[in-house]
């Protein structure tokens, strides 16, 4: 087998030094993606050191296995062929309780944008499909054939923020009528269609938003991130740090939330002082995301709109 998964790793040194790696640590990659990311942290271990790597994409796995030989067979990764919303049950089988780090990179990584039928991309022609995992029973042929306007509205509005979700809906109401809309095309031109022609003449592709929505609705993206974040902060260990790397406002709104919740102090007033289980489970290390510097993104254009948002454990 050839190692064909080719993907650019975004904010490959910001994210894994953010982790501050100690050569004998437990670390957990919840996205491996390309490998990148894993690559460059192992690269960091000792052969004390182990990291556990997480991707619902056996394609990925396989890629990956390739990759990283050589620390296989140093028995310093284990994969875990599963959704990261699944963190914690699946390192406890593992005997794993405390991590000293882990790092996300989240949205859909670049191999499964360029793979044409798996029906993420909508510059290409495929059946709609946009699932991560491919064992699931939830496409985007489902979503779009079967949800009604009220529930394709709401997902637009909430995962797309395009403000023409209610044409949109309206018209796959009507052509699903004719007949089912099988393919990523059929869609692309039937959003098109919905919106004006000044909006056609703005930058970026008409039918983003929306496959952006559909997409985070058929992998439940925002659930699994919200779910998957908090148990990682509670298996960090004391000084143990997490990385997150997001690619659009909604998943950036989520973490800087999440860290939000988890440093905040919520001491009464007329305390003379703050009692040790009042105190913030989380500091963070950036008030700021990071932002990829001008090399980067002069080379890798999917890396625009990515932010890195890094906090560290302080209290158990």
């Amino acid at each position: 087998m050839s190692n064909d998964f080719h993907h650019v790793t975004v904010l490959l040194h910001e994210t894994v030094d953010g982790l501050l790696v100690k050569p004998d640590g437990i670390y957990v990659d919840a996205t491996l993606g390309g490998a990148g990311h894993s690559a460059y942290l192992l690269s960091q271990l000792s052969p004390k050191g182990h990291l556990y790597c997480f991707d619902q994409d056996q394609t990925a796995i396989e890629n990956a296995q390739i990759t990283l030989r050589d620390y296989i067979d140093k028995g310093m990764v284990t994969f875990i062929q599963d959704n990261f919303r699944h963190l914690r049950s699946n390192l406890e089988k593992l005997g794993v309780i405390e991590i000293d780090g882990i790092l996300y990179d989240l949205g859909v990584s670049s191999p499964q944008l360029d793979e044409r039928e798996r029906g993420f991309s909508y510059k290409q022609d495929a059946p709609l499909d946009m699932r991560m995992n491919r064992q699931a029973s939830l496409t985007a042929y489902d979503v779009v054939n079967t949800y009604d306007y009220h529930d394709l509205v709401r997902i637009f509005f909430k995962y797309g923020e395009d403000k023409f979700a209610k044409q949109i809906a309206r018209k796959i109401e009507q052509a699903r009528q004719t007949k089912p809309i099988e393919t990523t095309t059929e869609l692309a031109e039937l959003i098109k269609s919905a919106k004006p022609a000044k909006e056609l003449k703005k930058k970026g592709h008409p039918a983003k938003q929306i496959f952006q929505a559909i997409r985070i609705e058929v992998n439940d993206e925002l659930g699994a991130a919200d779910q998957s974040i908090q148990e990682a902060m509670d298996l960090l260990a004391l000084d143990g740090r997490i990385a997150v790397i997001t690619f659009h406002s909604l998943e950036d709104r989520l973490t800087k939330q999440l860290f939000k919740e988890a440093s905040a102090v919520d001491v009464p007033k007329g305390l003379p002082f703050i009692p040790e289980d009042l105190k913030p489970k989380m500091v963070l290390v950036n008030r700021k995301p990071i932002l990829p510097s001008s090399e980067e993104l002069a080379i890798n254009h999917r890396a625009h709109s990515a932010k890195l948002r890094v906090a560290k454990k302080v209290r158990k």
